[in-house]
């Protein structure tokens, strides 16, 4: 069984997708699902052997890919990354600005060098791989960026460098969509709320307990999974979206609409997540014991 796309199935036949961050979460459903529907994968991340790993799952399923590793916060590390894949594949048509990392921390302890590491990574990185892929391919032929941010519209306490991080993203996707859109190049965001990605195993102990309590603060009841991210990305680099820039989806089952001290959530057990990745990975977190 295969990825179980809403999408036609030659939606972006002929077409290479850059990906950032795809050795996990995330980036990597997204591959998946994008090179179900025809696809050439470029994958990127800073960790060679995930990234081979989910080339092969890829070319397993009868997709292509094609990977690189790469730290997007080293701008001629990007400019060099983006031409090598255009002197092999072609033109650019799709950017998944994907990359990101952030760790749990009151304000008040987060050094300079945490916060310059994580405002680096979720904001400027994915800022210089969206303006060389402008600069060396789409200005000329067009295409469609989709950045990842993030449910920050209420300050994201505990996680406020990333917070900041990513309201920035959200304002240059704004900005780049008003700029970029003489060149036929839309540029959209989309704003994961709580996922239950395989990610959230990477959080101490302490912070985990904390993300087994959230779906008590989603009206739909229950966290997100990774297709239903992909499903909203995999619409906007579509022509589906063509008339579609400067917009941020948020994809939280409405986390992000209201406050639970104001108004309590009834209990919700109804919402059925969307079973569309067949190769998903569940964190241990949510595995529920024997």
């Amino acid at each position: 069984m295969g990825y179980k796309s809403i999408l036609r199935s030659d939606a972006f036949k002929s077409k290479n997708i850059l990906v950032t961050g795809g050795g996990s979460g995330i980036g990597r459903c997204t591959a998946h699902e994008l090179a179900s529907l025809g696809a050439q994968i470029l994958l990127v991340g800073r960790n060679q052997e995930k990234l081979k790993t989910v080339q092969a799952e890829i070319i397993e399923d009868g997709g292509l890919c094609d990977i690189a590793s790469c730290d997007i916060r080293d701008e001629a590390g990007v400019k060099a990354l983006v031409a090598s894949f255009i002197d092999k594949h072609g033109k650019i048509s799709g950017l998944v600005n994907n990359a990101g990392g952030q760790f749990p921390s009151p304000l008040a302890k987060i050094s300079k060098n945490g916060w310059d590491a994580v405002v680096s990574t979720n904001l400027t990185g994915g800022f210089v791989m969206a303006r060389e892929v402008f600069n060396q391919s789409m200005e000329e032929h067009g295409g469609s960026i989709v950045n990842i941010v993030a449910d920050m519209w209420a300050g994201m306490p505990g996680m406020g460098h990333s917070g900041a991080a990513r309201a920035g993203m959200a304002n240059f996707t704004q900005t780049a969509a008003y700029e970029w859109g003489y060149a036929d190049v839309r540029v959209n965001a989309v704003a994961p709320g709580w996922i239950a990605s395989s990610g959230m195993d990477t959080y101490s102990d302490e912070f985990k307990k904390v993300l087994k309590r959230l779906k008590g603060a989603i009206p739909l009841g229950r966290l997100g999974n990774e297709a239903e991210i992909s499903s909203s990305i995999a619409f906007l680099l579509s022509d589906a979206a063509n008339y579609i820039s400067g917009t941020v989806i948020r994809v939280d089952g409405a986390a992000s609409q209201g406050n639970t001290t104001m108004y309590p959530l009834e209990k919700s057990e109804k919402s059925t997540p969307y079973d569309g990745f067949h190769r998903e990975v569940t964190a241990d977190l949510f595995k529920k014991a024997k």
